[in-house]
């Protein structure tokens, strides 16, 4: 049982039995999310872009903690076939998906596009991961308490979702577009969460976290934002001061995922100041990321983007 203070390790319950999927879990804070659900008894699916890299996080895995299972998959966020040939493959297994775990991300990093045309940021932080829940979302019907996790940033307090240039094509800075990737993921749980309660599926859930300040590839995007390669000094300086590890960063994820007393739209954080760093409580985010009119659009529009419509959860 947590303490009041929050979740650590020690508190995630038996997975035996149960699959998960995980995005972006090569390296990382995804890495330490599959080997903690791997080490409790789950069936990890490591869903990555290059299969190399794939495949050597795995032998590390069932190498450090035999036993375990572990498998790899091809999956590119930023190619809408490939989130469909995936989504095939795992239903083509016959297996039940229990937890899928929205983890996948790229930061700060110069305009570009997805295969399929979107900003980079935006198509794959939010698109893709709506098109693979959307792909997969018939398969967690099946399961009765299933669980979607997004994993978002705080970074989404400084997000605003312009819905005339979602793509930054008018505009884009590099951290906007990150920060509005960020506070979608947010809307879209929030608005995932509204339409399973409708479908009278409240047994599914919707659920997100964010790790804090945590040692994680993405964070290797950052000298790229700094003005000055100073600041990228000074920071390789404090950072391992300021940031957990990303086994820590890990673990609002994991609480997401596992806590039997979760609910569809809850939200989870580090518990010190500023939700920088420590164990894993329930957090709020901000105003926005909760609102119906938001959500309903960046629904609808990520639906005509992706072409991914959700029918299975319209017909429940």
């Amino acid at each position: 049982m947590a303490s009041k203070s929050g979740w650590t390790f020690q508190d995630v319950p038996d997975q035996t039995g149960k699959t998960v999927i995980i995005t972006g879990s090569n390296s990382g804070i995804g890495l330490e999310t599959a080997r903690y659900l791997a080490i409790r008894g789950a069936s990890v699916i490591l869903a990555v872009r290059n299969s190399i890299k794939g495949a050597e996080a795995m032998d590390k895995l069932t190498s450090s903690h035999p036993g375990c299972e572990v498998e790899v998959a091809h999956l590119d966020l930023a190619d809408l076939s490939s989130i469909k040939e995936f989504a095939s493959w795992f239903k083509g297994t016959g297996r039940i998906l229990d937890v899928l775990i929205n983890n996948a991300g790229v930061m700060g990093i110069p305009r570009t596009t997805t295969v399929d045309g979107f900003e980079l940021q935006f198509g794959t932080n939010h698109l893709g991961h709506f098109a693979l829940t959307g792909e997969l979302i018939e398969t967690l019907l099946e399961n009765n308490g299933s669980r979607i996790v997004n994993v978002a940033s705080n970074a989404h307090r400084q997000g605003v979702l312009n819905f005339y240039d979602l793509q930054s094509v008018r505009k884009y800075g590099k951290m906007r577009a990150y920060a509005q990737s960020k506070l979608a993921n947010l809307v879209f749980t929030a608005e995932l969460d509204r339409r399973l309660k409708r479908a009278s599926r409240s047994d599914v859930l919707s659920v997100a976290a964010h790790p804090g300040m945590a040692e994680s590839n993405i964070v290797k995007f950052q000298p790229e934002l700094t003005l000055h390669r100073y600041v990228e000094n000074i920071w390789g300086k404090i950072g391992p001061f300021i940031c957990q590890t990303s086994a820590d960063g890990a673990i609002p994820t994991l609480r997401a995922a596992t806590d039997p007393s979760a609910e569809g739209n809850d939200y989870y954080g580090p518990n010190h100041r500023f939700e920088i760093r420590g164990p894993a409580v329930k957090v709020k985010a901000k105003k926005a990321a909760y609102d119906v009119h938001d959500g309903r659009a960046l629904w609808e529009q990520s639906i005509e983007l992706t072409g991914v419509d959700y029918a299975a959860l319209d017909l429940n």
